[in-house]
């Protein structure tokens, strides 16, 4: 085996995405041979000596992908020094190191994928990729047409230097007979990209309240039944599923959603 980048090294042994193992390098977690790694360094893991946090790596024998339902109150990580619980204790009989593709924050639930397959991983969260997630929001008071229309043809971010990229929203629950809503409802969102807290922080900039949010599907793969807290082995088919859709040129979104009469229908909502 001739010598590989230390990040992609990282990812083919389970450790981390390649970002992730990238910041790792430059936190000075990972060593080669007992000297601190620097980006860009190369090894080899049959002859190096390969560690993170003190701990020697080598290449996973199998590769797993799983599915979690993660429930409030979890920060999405493996460890975390300020003691707040971890999706780890979650996933503690998976048998297997994996790691999580991708995030939900602290107070936001659904569906997490993690795997200890690298380049599985990249493909998924990788930026060009723009695989579309579904998410259920409750949100108080409910938005306006026009803020509706903000947030599907993006927004500007405080700290942000582009718009956020087109999105879908239809509300879904909180309408009445005659057309107006309830002052609180659910809307049913996608988003082609992954922004740090992207949902919570557009409706922040509008005065509107995330109740509640829920990812319920990552490209064809739903979320489906699976208990609050529960996790299970991705079938084959749902793996290779997400590769495909990885692999698929670019999307433009779904504008029916924007469509007076159409907006129930205009998404592509997980089926139950």
């Amino acid at each position: 085996m001739s010598e590989t980048r230390l990040q992609k090294l990282l990812s083919e042994c389970g450790i981390a995405s390649r970002r992730k193992a990238e910041e790792m390098i430059i936190q000075g977690r990972v060593r080669v041979n007992g000297r601190p790694a620097g980006l860009g360094d190369k090894a080899n893991i049959k002859r190096d000596i390969i560690t993170v946090d003190g701990k020697r790596i080598g290449l996973p024998d199998s590769k797993r992908y799983i599915m979690l339902n993660k429930p409030r109150g979890y920060v999405t990580t493996l460890n975390d020094e300020m003691g707040r619980r971890c999706v780890a204790e979650l996933i503690e009989d998976v048998g297997d190191r994996v790691f999580p593709v991708g995030r939900l924050d602290r107070d936001s639930e659904g569906l997490l994928i993690l795997t200890n397959d690298g380049e599985f991983a990249n493909s998924i969260i990788h930026p060009a990729r723009h695989i579309p997630k579904v998410y259920r929001v409750t949100l108080k008071p409910s938005p306006t047409d026009e803020q509706l229309l903000m947030f599907r043809e993006g927004m500007l971010l405080e700290g942000e230097k582009s718009k956020t990229a087109p999105a879908d929203i239809v509300i879904i629950s909180g309408e009445k007979p005659d057309g107006s809503r309830s002052e609180r409802v659910v809307a049913e969102i996608v988003l082609y990209e992954g922004r740090n807290r992207q949902i919570r922080r557009m409706f922040e900039s509008m005065k509107i309240e995330v109740a509640r949010l829920r990812r319920v599907a990552i490209g064809n793969l739903k979320l489906g039944m699976l208990p609050s807290g529960k996790w299970r082995e991705l079938e084959p088919r749902e793996v290779q599923s997400l590769l495909n859709r990885a692999s698929m040129p670019e999307v433009e979104p779904n504008r029916a959603a924007a469509k007076g009469e159409e907006r129930r229908h205009g998404v592509n909502r997980p089926r139950r």
